[in-house]
């Protein structure tokens, strides 16, 4: 395995990442902080967008967080008429979310910045190095397993 530390400058790799990690959230944050809402609110709004009638308990899992942590933010986000909670039909004790109209809308607003980005993106650098990002990102993320089973 090639020494990644003498052929690549980790620290300017850090540091576009936190320029492009700006640069990603930044649109959102200022729709989100038009409603006092923050990250926190944006991530339970993309996971509920993008798995309709998700758990709590799933929505911890995808979050990687506990109840404690997202209790108040969540229910935030149902008094505020952005997110439905239901209980299940298979079991009452199972509340399941779900994007409000309203959510949906704030949802689509704060997903239309971002993806136009990452759209440009990944159109300007084409579908090797786009596979080659998603590949790092899922690595960062611990969603993927190692090539090398010895680390």
């Amino acid at each position: 395995m090639p020494d990644i530390d003498s052929s690549i400058d980790l620290r300017a790799a850090m540091e576009v990442f936190f320029h492009a990690y700006k640069a990603f959230t930044a649109k959102p944050d200022e729709i989100l902080a038009r409603r006092g809402l923050a990250r926190v609110h944006h991530r339970i709004l993309f996971f509920v967008a993008r798995y309709p009638g998700l758990s709590v308990k799933d929505l911890l899992g995808a979050l990687d967080v506990t109840k404690q942590a997202i209790n108040m933010p969540l229910r935030q986000l149902v008094e505020m008429g952005l997110i439905a909670s239901v209980a299940a039909s298979h079991d009452k004790r199972v509340k399941q979310l779900s994007l409000t109209s309203e959510g949906r809308k704030l949802e689509e607003a704060l997903h239309k910045e971002q993806a136009r980005l990452l759209s440009q993106a990944f159109s300007r650098i084409g579908d090797t190095a786009t596979r080659d990002w998603m590949a790092v990102n899922s690595q960062l993320a611990g969603r993927q397993e190692s090539d090398d089973s010895s680390h």
